[in-house]
Parts: structure tokens; C-alpha cells; sequence
């Protein structure tokens, strides 16, 4: 458990006692300016432009290689982005900086009687074929990767069509390779992005919070904001990452389970809530989480389903039901996580900020956030660009602007 310098950590009503109390004017402003900082700490966390015209300029390589092939089998052969690369909700590795990037390669050809064995040791040997891939491989369980030192690596997963699924489905080895395993990785960035796309409802202020939130300088809105999704996404995965960094990290909840939860939360707040800001939903999609996990009794045990929406039969939780750790792992960092948030606002001060983030993000990644936000908030001043925000405050760059429905995280 964080163990914050700032306040001891807290669950319950009677704990929360004694902690500082803010007035509702000030704590609304200070939601809209941490929204703004997390904002920045998803922009340090994430790959550069740069880093991902690179990675998409090498897996077309790859692609190109394999569909080069003499065996008639790998020409057809398709190679696309699954994953948080394809969803843009990566963020950077703890201890190492290479970035893990997922990719499919579908063979159209091939028929689920074909062993996966087949399939990947046919990959496998058509890169080695390839001085340069021969150096840069590595064989991983259901895998090819392909290491680029320092910078990110690739993983190659076979893939077949799967006659049995109306949607579009794929079918990929097991962890064994033994047979096939159903999953949808078109049809699972298609659902996401379909959740992506829902707006929230957030609240109009009226005075004396609006007037309160003219107080607050914005900066020209970023030019590549992800949306509300992806970037609560972001900012859960790097707190399970810092979370677990002293654990035990075999039971850190994979990136699949976190992201379809709070998709699906993400998606029930925006259907059914309305929220005062930015910060309140971030608060409301985590607290609702857990919700969608679904349980059932089997033999007197309890078993856990995370059920993948673009496939049959597909529980992205099944290893909870073989080690209990596992569901353990994740609501422990659940309770942690919204621990954490709940209690941001009630720290104030670039200083006390840091302190209370860098447990939490990361020393070095909430140090460049709050350094570029303080670099292009004092640039934008100089310059007479920034603008006051009313209402929600971060949506709008337009003065005495109040917003329904803002679409950025972006804020001072």
C-alpha cells in the first residue's frame, strides 16, 4: 500500500476525520487544475509521435517480410497492431525503455485443424531467414520478438480466421500451444473506440462556482488529446505499474483486464451520470470498476469472468480462477488506486503536489510533467495567449465560455 508522506492512507468514513476541509469554490478549482497535470503526466508517459511513426515504419517491415515469403501460406499474410498500441494506451515501462508493442499476424489460409505449433514455427523460421531479425529475435511462449534495443520491442502473434464467430474473430495459440484460442483484436479496438466516442454529461456551473473557475488560467488546448477514456486508462495502468513495482508483480492485473473494466464503467457513467468535472468522472468510472466483474459459485469456490464482448467464451480473468492471488492482486490495487485519487484534491501547492504524485506516477515522470505544464503555462503568459475558462473550466479556451460537454483533460 502507498504509504503517502502527505496523509496516511484511509477507507472509511471514521479515517477521513481530521483531514483538511476545503470549501466547495476552492476544491473545484483545484480538480480543474489536477486534471490539467494529469493530463501532462499521460503526455510524458506516452510514446512520442516520433516513436510511433518508428514502430509503425518497422512492423510494416515485418509485415512486408512475411508476406514476401515463397510459401504460399504466409503471402496472404496480415500483420496489424492489437493491444494498448492500437487503442493509444500505452504508457512507458518501469525500469527499462523499451516499450512492449503487441502485434497480430493473420494467416487467412490456414485451417483451425493445422496445429499452432505450425503456424508459429512457419513465422518463426521465415524471420530468421532475415539477417537482420535473425539478431533481434527471441521465441517467447505464443510469440516472436523482435528487440530493438532501447527503444521498443515487437511481439508476433500467429493467427488464423475463426469459422465459428460472426464477428470477425481470430483465433491464436494457447499458452501452451497445444490448440486454439478464441479472441477478436479488430473487434475488440472497434468496441473500445465505439465507448471511446461516448461523451459524459458534466454539469453547467452557475455562480458563485463559475465565477470561481474564471479564476483559473487554461493553455491553448493540446494537439493530441486522446480522450477521456484512453487517458483514465493511462493513468490506472501507471499506478498498477508503480503499485506492484515493490510486490509481487506475477499477480499485477493485466493491461486487458483493467482496460475492459473501465471501458465498460467508462461507459455506464457516461450513459447514466452527470458530473460537476473532469476529475469528479475519473472518480466515478474507477469507483464503478469492480462492477462489471462478474462472479458465480462453482464447487464452493468463487470464480471471477471478464468477459471479452467481441467473442465467445473468451474470460480475460481466468487465471483468477486457478490462483486466488490473482483477484486478489487486483482489488487490492483497486482499494489503492481510489484511495489515492479520492484524496488528491485535498492537496494544493506544486510542492506538496509533487510530493503526494511521485509515490504514486513516479519520481521522474511527475517531475517533467509539472516542469513542461510550469514551462508552457509561464510561456503562454509572456506571450498574452491564455485564455479564462469558466464553467468546467478545461474543455473551453474561449473566455466566459461555460461547457456541457468539454473534450480535453487539458488545463492549468
Amino acid at each position: 500500500m502507498n504509504q503517502n508522506l502527505l496523509f496516511p492512507p484511509c477507507s472509511t468514513a471514521e479515517e477521513w476525520e481530521g483531514l483538511p476541509v476545503i470549501n466547495t469554490i476552492d476544491l473545484t478549482i483545484r480538480k480543474s487544475q489536477l486534471i490539467g497535470i494529469l493530463e501532462t503526466i499521460c503526455q510524458e508517459l506516452e510514446l512520442s509521435e516520433t516513436q510511433r511513426e518508428n514502430a509503425e515504419s518497422k512492423y510494416q517491415a515485418v509485415g512486408n517480410w512475411l508476406a514476401s515469403s515463397d510459401d504460399a501460406l504466409l503471402q496472404n499474410a496480415q500483420i496489424y497492431s492489437q493491444g494498448s498500441f492500437s487503442i493509444e494506451t500505452s504508457v512507458k515501462p518501469l525500469g527499462r525503455e523499451e516499450y512492449d508493442l503487441d502485434f497480430v499476424c493473420l494467416v487467412p489460409k490456414l485451417s483451425p485443424q493445422v496445429p499452432p505449433s505450425y503456424l508459429k514455427k512457419l513465422i518463426g523460421g521465415r524471420l530468421r531467414e532475415n539477417e537482420k531479425y535473425r539478431d533481434m529475435l527471441e521465441e517467447k511462449a505464443r510469440c516472436w520478438r523482435i528487440t530493438y534495443a532501447n527503444e521498443f520491442h515487437l511481439d508476433v502473434t500467429p493467427s488464423i480466421y475463426n469459422p465459428m464467430c460472426g464477428r470477425g474473430g481470430e483465433l491464436v495459440p494457447d499458452k501452451k500451444i497445444n490448440e486454439w484460442k478464441p479472441s477478436n483484436p479488430k473487434g475488440y479496438r472497434i468496441w473500445f473506440e465505439e465507448r471511446a466516442r461516448l461523451r459524459p454529461r458534466f454539469l453547467l456551473l452557475e455562480s458563485p462556482l463559475a465565477k470561481a473557475q474564471q479564476q483559473i488560467e487554461s493553455l491553448p488546448g493540446p494537439t493530441s488529446f486522446k480522450g477521456f477514456l484512453p487517458r483514465i486508462v493511462q493513468l490506472c495502468k501507471r499506478h498498477r505499474d508503480i503499485h506492484f513495482d515493490q510486490r509481487e508483480s506475477e499477480f499485477l492485473p493485466i493491461s486487458i483486464i483493467l482496460t475492459t473494466l473501465i471501458a465498460n464503467s467508462y461507459a455506464h457513467c457516461a450513459a447514466n451520470f452527470t458530473v460537476e468535472n473532469e476529475f469528479d468522472l475519473l472518480l466515478e468510472v474507477l469507483r464503478h470498476a469492480e462492477d462489471f466483474i462478474e462472479t458465480r459459485v462453482k464447487d464452493g469456490n468463487v470464480c471471477h469472468y471478464v468477459w471479452n464482448d467481441t467473442t465467445a467464451n473468451e474470460n480475460f480473468a481466468e487465471k483468477w480462477n486457478q490462483d486466488s492471488r490473482f483477484a486478489q492482486g487486483f482489488f487490492s490495487w483497486h482499494k489503492q488506486a481510489l484511495i489515492d485519487f479520492e484524496r488528491l484534491p485535498l492537496v494544493s501547492g506544486r510542492d506538496q503536489i509533487k510530493q503526494y504524485l511521485s509515490p504514486v506516477f513516479g519520481e521522474n515522470i511527475v517531475s517533467k510533467a509539472l516542469t513542461s505544464l510550469t514551462t508552457a503555462v509561464s510561456s503562454h503568459r509572456a506571450k498574452g495567449t491564455l485564455a479564462v475558462a469558466a464553467g468546467v473550466g478545461l474543455a473551453s479556451y474561449r473566455p466566459k465560455t461555460v461547457v456541457v460537454r468539454p473534450n480535453t483533460f487539458y488545463g492549468a
